[in-house]
C-alpha cells in the first residue's frame, strides 16, 4: 500500500550521515511518522538524498543497500524492518545491516534533523561529542550546529568564522595565533575534533575548513564527556571532520582574496572497486602574501586520507591528517593612552615583516562501530598526535604617549605529544512506555610537553615606533647562551569511567543522568628542576529533564558539573590548582515552519569557584589564577527556513558576570547579536543566482591595562555580504567583508597588544564537482 502522500512529490536534501538520523530528516520533509527498531539501524549509514521524489521513491532510495524494507501501516505512518534474507553484491552490502534480526521494539523517529539545505541546526542524533543517540529536542541542554550549508554562503574559511554564528562564543585574537575562545565569557580551552578531546597540555589547533563537516558548540561544563582541559567551566566546540562516503563525490575548491591570498584544494570521496572499502582524500594548500600591514607570506598546507571498511556489523574508518601551518604576526596596533582613540595609526607596522608563528600537527585516528546484539553496540575511538610550534615576534611594553617602548625578541618553540582511547558500550533496553539506552564508558589519555626552549632579548635602547629604524628579524641563537631550556615533562595521564542513562517515560518525558569519575595526573619540573607530580580523582554528576509540550515543543532543565585539571603553570612554576564550575539551566526548543527551523531559548547561571586569565605562551608565567565568578545570561538561536530559498540564522547572547572580589569583567560584552540570511530565487529567469547578507554586532567591553586600570571599548557592527551563481557542477561567490569599512576593534586586549580586524575586503571562492 502506497502512502497517502505519494501523488506528491517532494523537495528532499538529506546529506550523508547514519542511516538512523537519515530517516528522521526522512519522516519531517515527506510529513510522515517513521518506526524502527533501534537495533536494526545500529552502525548504518545512509549517503543521503537529493532531489524531488515521491515519499515512497525517496524511502526507497535511502533503504537501498541497507538491508531493510519498509511497510506501510497507514496512510501517514511506515516501520522498517529487516528485509527477507537474499544475495547481495559484496559492493552494494557495504552499509548492509544483518538481515532477519527481529526487531525488538518500535519507537517513533520525529526530532528535526541536520539537513543540507538547511543553514544549521541541532542534529537529530547527538553528536560524538555527545556520546549518545537521542532525538535533539530531547537533549536537556544549548547545543548549535553549524552546518555545511551556512557555511558555504559564508564563505567560511576558517573555525573561528564558522563560531560568529553562536552568538555567545567569542573568538580571542592573541599574538601566537594560537586558537583560543570563550564560550558564555569563560575560556573554553582546546576543545575536540570527531568527539575526543584535544590536547591538554601545549596549545591545540584546527584543520582548514576544507577537511571540516560541521562546528558543534555545545553549551555548559562538559567533563562527563572527557574533556578536562578547561572546556569544562562553560562549554566546548566540537569539530567534526570529513569521512569516507559510499557515493562517489569529487569537489575541487579554490579562493581569492586580496594581497596574494590564494587557496586551492580536492575533496574526493567514494567506493573502491567491488569491495566494501570505501575512501576520502582531503588535499589544500593556502598561500597570502602579506597582511595589511606587512607582515608575511602565509603558507599552509593539509593533508587528510582516510579509508572505510564496513561489513553487516561492524564500520572501521582509519584516517591521518597532517596541518601545517606558518601564520605571519596578526595586525596590531599599541595603546599610547587610556582609551582606543589614541592608539597607533593602522598602517604602522610595529615589529618585523618575518614575525610570525608556525604550527604542525600529524594525527591518526580510528572510529570503530561494532554492533554485539540486538541491544548492544560497542563504539571505539582512538587518535595519536604530535603538535609544534616555534613563534619568533617583536614585543613591545610601557608605550608612552609619544610611542616610546620598550621592545624585545622574543622567540618560543616546542612539542607536544598526546593519544587518546574511548571505549563505550552501549544498550538498548524497555518495551512500552518505559525505554533506556545505557552507556557505559572508559577514557584512558596519556600526553607529554616535550622540551621547551624560550629566548627573550630586550632592545638595547628605547625604541621609538615612529622614529627609529625598522626592528630586524628575530632569529635563535647560534649558540644555546641565552635559551632557557625547559625538560620535557614525564608522561601525564587521565582517565574517566562514565555511566549515562537515557530514560524515555511516555511520550512526554525523557530523564538523562550522568556519572562520571574523572582521574588526572601531571607530572612537571618546577623552577629547580625538581619533578613534581599531582594525582586527583572527583565524582561529576549530571542531570536534565525534558517535558515535551507537543511533538514540536519542549520545555528543559539541567545540571551540570566542571571539573579542570590546570595543565598550565603559575607564576611561582607549578601548576595551577584544579578549578571547579557547576551551572543550572533552564530553557525551551521549538520545531517550527513545518520542522524547517527551530527556535532555542536558555537561561544559565555558571559559577566558577576557581578560573585563570590567559598571559603568555610560554612556561613560567603562562597563566595567573582570578578570583571565583558567577555568569548569568540568555541565549536565543534561531536557524532555519521560513520559506522556499529564504533562510536565516540567527543568534543573541546576553550576559552578566560578577566577580566574587568585585573586581570589573573584562573582554565579555553584555550583548552579542549575529544575523545572516540568504535567497536563493525561485525565479526560472533567475535560476542559480543567490545573495547573502548579516551583521554581527556587540556592546561595548573593557579593556585592561597591564600597568593598571582599565579602558573602554566601544560597541560596534560589522556588515558582510554576497552574491553566488551556483549549477549542478560548479559555483562561484564574490563576498565583501565589512561592507561599510567600519573600524573594529577586538572584544579584548591589552595597551600592548591592540588587534586589528580587517577593513572592507573581497573574497572570490569556487566549486567545481566531476
Amino acid at each position: 500500500m502506497p502512502l497517502a502522500s505519494d501523488a506528491r512529490r517532494v523537495s528532499f536534501s538529506i546529506p550523508p550521515q547514519a542511516l538512523s538520523t537519515a530517516l528522521i530528516a526522512y519522516g519531517k520533509q515527506a510529513n510522515v511518522q517513521v518506526l524502527t527498531a533501534s537495533p536494526t539501524l545500529a552502525g548504518l549509514r545512509s549517503d543521503g538524498l537529493q532531489g524531488v521524489l515521491t515519499p515512497d521513491a525517496a524511502l526507497q532510495r535511502l533503504l537501498q543497500s541497507s538491508g531493510l524494507a519498509y511497510s506501510v501501516l497507514d496512510a501517514n505512518t511506515v516501520a522498517i524492518t529487516p528485509a527477507a534474507p537474499a544475495p547481495v553484491d559484496p559492493a552494494a552490502a557495504a552499509d548492509d545491516h544483518r538481515a532477519g534480526t527481529p526487531p525488538k521494539l518500535l519507537e517513533q523517529v520525529d526530532a528535526a534533523v541536520l539537513t543540507e539545505h538547511a543553514m544549521g541546526d541541532v542534529p537529530a542524533y547527538a553528536s560524538d561529542a555527545l556520546r549518545y543517540a537521542a532525538d535533539s529536542i530531547a537533549v536537556p541542554q544549548s547545543v548549535n550546529v553549524v552546518a555545511p550549508h551556512l557555511m558555504a554562503t559564508q564563505q567560511v574559511r576558517t573555525v573561528a568564522d564558522a563560531l560568529r554564528n553562536v552568538a555567545s562564543v567569542q573568538h580571542i585574537e592573541n599574538p601566537l595565533r594560537a586558537p583560543l575562545f570563550k564560550i558564555r565569557g569563560i575560556y573554553t580551552g582546546n576543545g575536540m575534533t570527531d568527539g575526543m578531546p584535544n590536547s591538554f597540555v601545549g596549545l591545540g589547533g584546527y584543520p582548514p575548513m576544507i577537511g571540516v563537516e560541521r562546528v558543534e558548540v555545545l553549551k555548559g561544563p562538559e567533563s562527563i564527556l572527557g574533556d578536562s582541559n578547561g572546556g569544562d567551566m562553560s562549554g566546548l566546540i566540537n569539530v567534526v571532520t570529513k569521512q569516507p562516503l559510499r557515493r562517489p563525490q569529487r569537489e575541487l575548491s579554490y579562493a581569492l582574496g586580496e594581497r596574494g591570498d590564494m587557496q586551492a584544494g580536492l575533496d574526493a570521496t567514494g567506493p573502491i572497486g567491488t569491495t566494501p572499502l570505501s575512501y576520502r582524500l582531503v588535499v589544500s594548500g593556502q598561500h597570502a602574501d602579506a597582511t595589511a600591514q606587512g607582515y608575511g607570506p602565509r603558507n599552509a598546507a593539509y593533508l587528510a586520507p582516510s579509508i572505510a571498511w564496513q561489513s553487516e556489523d561492524t564500520r572501521l574508518v582509519l584516517g591521518v591528517q597532517r596541518v601545517t601551518d606558518r601564520q605571519p604576526a596578526a595586525d596590531h596596533a599599541l595603546l599610547l593612552r587610556n582609551h582606543v582613540s589614541a592608539m597607533t595609526p593602522r598602517s604602522l607596522r610595529l615589529g618585523n615583516p618575518q614575525d610570525h608563528t608556525a604550527y604542525r600537527t600529524q594525527r591518526a585516528y580510528y572510529l570503530l562501530d561494532q554492533r554485539l546484539s540486538d541491544r548492544w553496540q560497542l563504539r571505539s575511538r582512538g587518535q595519536y598526535v604530535t603538535q609544534a610550534v616555534d613563534a619568533r615576534n617583536w614585543g613591545m611594553l610601557s608605550p608612552s604617549p609619544k610611542g616610546v617602548v620598550r621592545a624585545y625578541a622574543e622567540a618560543y618553540r616546542n612539542t607536544t605529544a598526546y593519544y587518546t582511547i574511548q571505549n563505550d558500550l552501549v544498550g538498548s533496553f524497555g518495551d512500552g512506555p518505559l525505554q533506556q539506552t545505557v552507556t557505559l564508558g572508559l577514557d584512558y589519555t596519556r600526553a607529554r610537553l616535550g622540551s621547551s626552549d624560550y629566548f627573550i632579548r630586550m632592545h638595547r635602547n628605547r625604541y621609538d615606533v615612529f622614529g627609529d629604524a625598522q626592528l630586524g628579524p628575530v632569529h635563535w641563537p647560534h649558540s644555546r647562551r641565552g635559551i632557557l631550556h625547559y625538560p620535557g615533562s614525564p608522561w601525564s595521564s587521565r582517565s574517566g569511567i562514565l555511566l549515562q542513562d537515557q530514560i524515555s517515560v511516555g511520550e512526554r518525558w525523557d530523564v538523562s543522568l550522568a556519572l562520571r569519575r574523572s582521574a588526572y595526573e601531571i607530572s612537571n619540573y618546577d623552577a629547580r628542576g625538581k619533578l613534581r607530580q599531582l594525582r586527583r580523582r572527583r565524582w561529576v554528576p549530571n542531570m536534565g529533564v525534558v517535558y515535551k509540550l507537543s511533538p514540536d515543543a519542549a520545555l528543559y532543565a539541567s545540571t551540570m558539573n566542571g571539573f579542570a585539571p590546570s595543565a598550565v603553570l603559575g607564576k611561582n612554576g607549578r601548576p595551577l590548582p584544579p578549578a571547579l564550575s557547576q551551572q543550572v539551566e533552564v530553557g525551551a526548543k521549538i520545531d517550527l515552519f513545518d520542522h524547517r527551523a527551530r527556535l532555542n531559548v536558555a537561561y544559565y547561571q555558571i559559577t566558577v569557584d576557581r578560573s585563570f586569565d590567559l598571559v603568555l605562551a610560554h612556561p613560567s608565567y603562562f597563566a595567573r589564577p582570578i578570583d571565583s565568578q558567577s555568569n548569568r545570561g540568555l541565549d536565543l538561536d534561531f536557524v532555519g527556513a521560513l520559506a522556499p530559498g529564504l533562510e536565516l540564522s540567527s543568534s543573541l547572547a546576553l550576559a552578566r558576570i560578577g566577580r566574587r572580589d568585585g573586581t570589573p569583567t573584562t573582554g565579555v560584552p553584555r550583548l552579542r547579536f549575529t544575523l545572516w540570511s540568504s535567497y536563493q530565487f525561485q525565479d526560472s529567469r533567475w535560476s542559480g543566482w543567490g545573495v547573502a547578507g548579516g551583521i554581527l554586532a556587540r556592546d561595548h567591553t573593557l579593556g585592561r591595562r597591564l600597568a593598571g586600570g582599565y579602558f573602554k571599548i566601544p560597541g560596534q557592527a560589522s556588515v558582510d555580504a554576497n552574491v553566488s551563481y551556483r549549477t549542478d557542477t560548479w559555483g562561484v561567490t564574490v563576498g565583501m567583508r565589512n561592507v561599510f569599512d567600519r573600524r573594529l576593534y577586538a572584544d579584548d586586549f591589552d595597551e600592548t597588544f591592540v588587534p586589528l580586524p580587517d577593513s572592507r575586503s573581497l573574497l572570490l571562492t569556487g566549486t567545481y564537482r566531476f
